[in-house]
């Protein structure tokens, strides 16, 4: 696959939650999202229990199915076994290359990762008060925001891409319960995202959110779960195509 007329073609998902009893789609959806497109992004949830054995099975998936490059961050599932640094050395290890405040450069795009974390958005979201275990809930989200912000930053002059996996917006959770809205992302991943802008945002986790919103400066966010642009768009390929233009910069 190489770029057509100076634009580089990306390929979106998130939620494989690959098992060690997989769903045998997930290769055909891999197979084509790397040959109609020149990088492949995966948002998040690559296993479903967070077993190294899953990741094992999943990068042999991978490269037999995809020949680009794939860029990648984890999710919660994979921090579920309590193997997440296992997870992402095997993933590495097989070519994968997995951000966590990380910045690469692929095809003249810059992208940058996080998993992101919870705790709400806009007046609603949950501040560093009380119980210290609640500010340690709330600094986990800084954290998390701080890394995607010094990971932007190392993407001066190039097209950005910023890959999450919990949602820096409202907007694209929406259709969840009301209720776990707070568990599903955070607004402080949206504050990076202004101070560095980016031409688009990738997350999943929220399986029945929306697919599409943007942030309060009008950057696309896209909400590419696979379970929930199946639902959106049974008639297409379950993962979002997004074109960058090489020759942008910001």
């Amino acid at each position: 696959m190489t770029q057509r007329n100076g634009t580089v073609r990306i390929a979106a998902l998130a939620d494989l939650h690959y098992a060690r009893s997989p769903e045998p789609t997930v290769r055909e959806v891999l197979t084509q999202a790397g040959r109609d497109c020149d990088v492949v992004l995966l948002c998040g949830d690559l296993t479903d229990h967070g077993l190294p054995e899953e990741a094992v099975d999943l990068a042999r998936e991978i490269h037999a199915s995809v020949s680009v490059p794939v860029i990648a961050v984890l999710g919660n599932h994979d921090f579920e076994g309590g193997r997440q640094e296992e997870i992402k050395r095997l993933l590495c290890d097989s070519g994968i290359r997995v951000l966590d405040g990380d910045a690469t450069e692929v095809k003249g795009v810059g992208f940058a990762g996080v998993k992101g974390f919870a705790g709400g958005f806009g007046k609603r979201a949950l501040g560093p008060w009380g119980e210290d275990i609640i500010k340690q809930f709330v600094r986990e989200a800084v954290d998390e925001a701080l890394k995607l912000e010094s990971a932007l930053a190392r993407l001066r002059g190039r097209p950005r891409i910023a890959v999450l996996h919990y949602s820096p917006i409202q907007e694209t959770v929406e259709g969840e319960p009301v209720e776990i809205f707070p568990f599903l992302g955070s607004s402080r991943l949206e504050e990076p995202l202004t101070r560095y802008p980016v031409q688009a945002v990738f997350h999943g986790h929220a399986h029945r959110g929306q697919p599409e919103g943007k942030t309060a400066q009008g950057v696309p966010v896209f909400n590419v779960s696979l379970s929930l642009l199946r639902h959106a768009y049974p008639d297409r390929p379950p993962f979002r195509v997004f074109e960058v233009a090489v020759g942008e910069s910001s």
